[in-house]
């Protein structure tokens, strides 16, 4: 009984039945080229004949090449071929796609009978799609397959990492992945929002709105990533950022054991640089205390250690299976306070019925994690503090540092100051399937995700700080819990015609979500012996009469109507088209409801007779889609009147809270709402030694969502959180992938991604909200008023630098500019009018570049990855590279080295914003190398071991002098600055790192 809606992969070998498809003028000359080359060598050959068959009988349409020429021909309806072969010709090859390619010695021969075997990887190649899955031949849209083996082996706190430059236009950053509690930032085709979220929507095992932090990566069995706006429109109101697809391993009949540990090793890496103590006394940076202190040094673990174990059981039977899994986690930070225990499992069981007419399906993911916080000031405060400072006094007790750019001592805070987290996730669903008719089936499904998440803080009242400050030791908890239940119903049903496929898909989904949470603080605790666990202890909040609680808690719904048609001609010709209807409670009262329409269409160019004589033209698609995709990833209650507090008065001795409206009202407010177009091309050549796509992609989001200025009367407030703006990402992506060498004892292959993005803010206003053209951002912190250094602002880029243009120094030290009259002025006489466009952060092209060495039982991977034709802001540079900067602080050595930044010696010009701290941002980086052995093992015990040894972000090549490139966020609506999480500029940030990872894998 057929119970997928899809076709089984046995179709596949309906395939080889029809080759070769259809043609460009390209593939006609290179054709023609073969031909002639074939005649050329037919002059002096001999004929060689014969018949390729399999199992099934005679295979038409296969390609027969001479070995090491152009020679070749296809086989005829009835499997049998001719060719012409040259003088001492030894071999030809027989290949097919869905068939494993075979070398056949002709020496002496004039006729050879040939059987192909399946290639099953290809025959079963699955691409998941919303709500389903398809053979990666029928998939009409932009969608990227990785299976387990394409995940990089990286010791990271998200497994999102381990896809680091594996698919085109996809861009996965983490300004601080040495820091065991960090994640990554994702996002797809560039940005596309103001103030919504710019993240993809992650489904997880067909439950959309997973938990991307429960997941091992050694659990994941593919991850297809839905690019084009056809695939992604199924999802409505989440798809306009992308979908991640991520499916987790099933058990099988048969039974595995199977183990994985490794441990981590992180060493500081593309450092900045500061003055020793001789260089910042020699300088006249500050006062001499005596001391002689590596401040980098003191705040840093040196290496930071890790390690991770998993063990994993499956196993089963024809009609059930099961696959569970446990893991554990200790990891350190590179500084002194950041570490994470973390501990999880997950188990799928799925059952089918005897007579194959229900399938059940459970899974459950718990995960419990406690954690430190990073101390991120930790590392600017040893930038910047006096080298001749010592950690300790004369007596051993912490030295209070309140002199100089930071005035704080980073070792202590690491070591006194609690900052502890408790996270505890758990990911529940299943699905019940009814196949009712042979064609014909519905299955509903149940999902639950949870996450609490515990914040504890305490500062001790023995810390120098608060010793010499206010004497209160301080201590407060926070408790973050977010819950999303799910239904969903399926009804499936396709139908085979002869040449025909039709494949109908119908549904409901009913998501509800619940976010609350509590605030509690409180000061001058009577001791420090129960830090944060008793708050109520604390006489501050009695005292001064201070409210220390708050809470809160909101809900939404999301409930939608969908169905979709996938209808093939012939294997030749796919149409799909999809329709979602979709209603938010976070919408306004006129908006509740929208509709999301998406279509595909491809066309298997070598499927069609004309092509099949250019044997090394194996597949060749052609394929556009269109969708329409929504955001609504904002708070709830956003359109609506809300009362907030407004402070505390007091009357007749009494404070009482006063209460008013805190936002206008917006009964309009809806989605945003995105306009997908691609066309791509996908491609194997050579019996599938070359493989690929290209995709060439415009999204246009319209009505932004983002506080817009309005007059205040008659609004209540300056800001309405509003529909206004639209953006456009245009780009090209390239995926490729090459089997170069393929012999017995020793592979290489190559794959290659590349992706071109450009972005325009088309603009800022609507009917409804006009005037505004621009919005300055990304404002710059003391010392000075630098002011802001970058400008969203319409028919432009977004990560714009907005700022004065340099035209070098004077004699004097000061930074010269040019004003707006083009005259060179010292930037201390120049203003904001001044200000122009003077470079962009957000990269034009980003690549990955992946080589897999396989050398009988050893694999050696090496994956570079790079980023080009963007600036970066050297903020380092700015405040601190300069002998211009704060004195009794120590700098950066670019501020005595002779270099441009060490003619700035001028106090006038400090805090001056201009393109003279602007640097490329470009680089290439070895990002991961990994060196395995596998021994085959073929005991009572045990199948095999394997050792392996990684290292990551072994090298950049950069012109950047502010340390690593790749540790400034390009992701987001202000790239090429660091910023905090306010979107202002922070010397805050966390080292690189240079990883060494060694591991053990057993299978039973």
């Amino acid at each position: 009984m057929k119970n997928n809606l899809y076709k089984p992969a046995q179709v596949a070998k309906k395939q080889a039945f029809m080759r070769w498809s259809a043609k460009t003028a390209m593939a006609m000359f290179l054709g023609l080229l073969c031909a002639m080359s074939g005649v050329a060598q037919a002059q002096t050959g001999t004929a060689l004949t014969g018949k390729v068959t399999d199992k099934q009988g005679a295979l038409p349409g296969v390609s027969v090449v001479e070995k090491g020429t152009s020679n070749g021909t296809t086989t005829d309806a009835e499997g049998k071929f001719t060719i012409q072969l040259s003088a001492g010709a030894k071999a030809i090859t027989v290949s097919s796609v869905g068939y494993v390619a075979q070398d056949v010695d002709v020496t002496n021969k004039s006729n050879v009978d040939v059987t192909l075997a399946e290639d099953q990887k290809t025959l079963n190649e699955v691409v998941v799609i919303g709500y389903g899955s398809l053979n990666k031949r029928e998939v009409s849209s932009a969608i990227t397959h990785l299976s387990s083996s394409d995940l990089l082996r990286v010791g990271s706190n998200n497994p999102l990492m381990a896809i680091q430059g594996k698919v085109a236009g996809l861009s996965v950053t983490n300004t601080s992945p040495a820091d065991p509690n960090s994640s990554p930032n994702i996002q797809l085709r560039g940005a596309s929002s103001r103030s919504a979220g710019l993240g993809p929507l992650y489904v997880i095992n067909g439950i959309p709105g997973g938990n991307i932090d429960n997941i091992n990566q050694n659990e994941i069995e593919s991850i297809d990533v839905l690019k084009g706006g056809a695939a992604s429109a199924i999802y409505g109101t989440r798809g306009s950022n992308g979908v991640i697809v991520i499916t987790t391993k099933k058990g099988s009949a048969e039974s595995r054991l199977f183990y994985d540990g490794y441990t981590t090793f992180d060493y500081l890496s593309n450092q900045l640089e500061v003055l020793s103590k001789d260089q910042f006394l020699a300088n006249k940076r500050g006062v001499d205390f005596g001391g002689n202190t590596d401040w980098m040094k003191e705040v840093s673990r040196q290496p930071s250690f890790s390690h991770k174990h998993t063990l994993q059981f499956s196993g089963g039977n024809g009609k059930t299976n099961y696959f569970s899994s446990v893991d554990f986690r200790d990891a350190q930070g590179v500084d002194l306070r950041a570490g994470k225990r973390e501990y999880g499992g997950r188990v799928n069981i799925n059952h089918t019925t005897a007579n194959d007419m229900f399938a059940l399906t459970f899974s459950v993911a718990p995960r419990y994690a406690k954690t430190s916080e990073a101390d991120y000031s930790g590392f600017n405060y040893a930038l910047t503090l006096n080298p001749t400072v010592s950690v300790r006094d004369s007596a051993g007790r912490y030295n209070y540092i309140n002199s100089g750019f930071f005035a704080n001592n980073p070792v202590e805070n690491a070591k006194t100051v609690v900052r502890d987290q408790e996270l505890k996730l758990l990911d529940m669903n299943g699905s019940a399937k009814w196949n009712i008719l042979e064609n014909l089936n519905t299955t509903i499904t149940f999902g639950e995700v949870s996450k609490s998440l515990r914040k504890f803080w305490f500062t001790p009242s023995n810390n120098t700080t608060v010793i010499n400050g206010n004497k209160r030791n301080t201590a407060r908890q926070f408790l973050e819990e977010n819950d999303q239940k799910s239904l969903e119903w399926l009804g499936n049903y396709f139908l085979d015609l002869d040449k025909h496929s039709i494949k109908l898909l119908a549904g409901y989904s009913y998501q509800a979500f619940t976010n609350s949470g509590f605030d509690a603080a409180n000061e001058k605790f009577p001791s420090d012996v129960l830090t944060y666990n008793g708050l109520g202890t604390g006489l501050w909040n009695l005292e001064e009469g201070v409210n220390g609680v708050a809470s809160y808690k909101n809900t939404s719904k999301l409930i939608a109507f969908f169905g979709r048609l996938n209808y093939d001609f012939d294997q030749k010709y796919y149409l799909s088209a999809s329709l979602r209807r979709e209603g938010s409670s976070k919408f306004g009262y006129d908006n509740k409801w929208g509709y999301f329409p998406a279509a595909s269409l491809a066309w298997r160019v070598t499927q069609e007779s004309f092509l099949k004589d250019i044997p090394w033209l194996n597949e060749l698609k052609v394929r556009a889609d269109y969708g329409e995709t929504g955001n609504q990833d904002f708070d709830s209650y956003k359109s609506l009147d809300t009362y907030g507090g407004y402070g505390y008065y007091p009357f007749n001795g009494s404070p009482y809270q006063v209460w008013g409206p805190n936002q206008n009202t917006n009964y309009n407010l809806r989605w945003e709402k995105a306009v997908n177009f691609n066309a791509g091309v996908d491609f194997e050549l050579f019996s599938n030694k070359i493989n690929g796509s290209i995709n060439y992609y415009v999204r246009t989001n319209k009505d932004l969502l983002g506080n817009y200025n309005v007059p205040n009367p008659p609004n209540i407030q300056g800001q309405t959180f509003a529909n206004v703006g639209t953006m456009r990402n245009t780009g090209v992506e390239l995926q490729l992938n090459a089997t170069v060498i393929n012999k017995e004892d020793f592979s290489y292959n190559l794959g290659i991604t590349g992706a071109w993005n450009d972005n325009k803010f088309v603009s800022f206003s609507n009917d409804l909200y006009k005037g505004q053209k621009f919005v300055d951002v990304v404002g710059m912190p003391a010392p000075g008023s630098p002011g802001t250094i970058q400008r969203l602002q319409e028919d432009q880029r977004i990560g714009g630098f907005y700022a004065l243009k340099s035209a070098g120094v004077n004699d004097n030290g000061a930074l010269l500019v040019y004003n707006r009259n083009g005259d060179i002025v010292p930037a201390n006489e120049a203003n904001n009018d001044d200000k122009q466009f003077v470079g962009n952060g957000l990269p034009k092209f980003t690549t990955g570049i992946t080589n897999s060495f396989r050398y009988k039982n050893w694999d050696l991977s090496v994956f570079l990855r790079g980023a080009f034709g963007y600036k970066l802001f050297n903020t380092y540079a700015f405040y601190l590279g300069t002998p211009a900067a704060q004195e009794n602080a120590n700098v950066l050595t670019s501020a005595y080295d002779g270099s441009k930044y060490s003619k700035l010696t001028s106090t006038s010009t400090y805090s001056s914003l201009s393109d003279y701290f602007l640097e490329p941002g470009g680089f290439l980086k070895i990002d991961n190398i990994t060196l395995s052995y596998t021994l085959p093992l073929k005991t009572k015990f045990m199948q095999s071991a394997r050792i392996y040894a990684t290292t990551r972000n072994l090298a950049t090549f950069t012109k950047f002098t502010g340390g690593d490139p790749d540790l400034i966020q390009v992701n987001g609506l202000y790239p090429g600055i660091r910023t905090n999480g306010d979107n202002n500029g922070t010397l805050d940030y966390y080292p690189s790192t240079t990883q060494l990872l060694l591991g053990l894998q057993l299978t039973f």
